[in-house]
């Protein structure tokens, strides 16, 4: 069974992965878009793309967070026991 603080050291390096690829995202949807912004057409299509993908990923960070979170509360659980608050 799992300490206390290994579970919450699995929970921290998740989250920074998932920080990490949701920043890394953004980063190239950003010089994709700067790397067209000359171009008109490709342009606009780059920058409304830009925004969805922007979206989706947040999106995405936010319902991954939560479960992990959930998930690291039932293990929080399971570790210290039934008296652990939700």
């Amino acid at each position: 069974m799992p300490s206390y603080s290994e579970v919450q050291r699995a929970v921290r390096v998740e989250k920074m992965r998932l920080w990490f690829a949701w920043l890394a995202g953004n980063v190239i949807m950003l010089i994709i878009a700067s790397a067209t912004r000359n171009v008109a057409v490709v342009s606009v299509v780059t920058q409304v793309l830009v925004v969805a993908v922007f979206v989706a990923l947040t999106v995405a960070l936010v319902r991954m967070t939560g479960a992990l979170n959930r998930r690291a509360a039932a293990a929080r659980r399971e570790v210290l026991g039934d008296d652990y608050p939700v």
